[in-house]
């Protein structure tokens, strides 16, 4: 799912704090926007084996 909401990529260099737009391009500096959201789950998570044994026992 993708976020709506995008910051500035360059916010670290070009602003004093993160610049959050609904566009493509940043409304102060004019660089590329980022999705903000962070990722849903990690590839390498590794307690996952065990979340998802703990879902299946909830199941049954």
């Amino acid at each position: 799912m993708k976020s709506d909401i995008r910051v500035c990529s360059a916010w670290e260099t070009e602003h004093e704090r993160p610049v959050y737009s609904l566009g493509d391009t940043c409304p102060e500096c004019g660089s590329p926007t980022a999705n903000s959201a962070p990722a849903p789950f990690s590839p390498e998570d590794p307690y996952g084996e065990y979340r998802r044994a703990l879902k299946r026992s909830d199941r049954e």
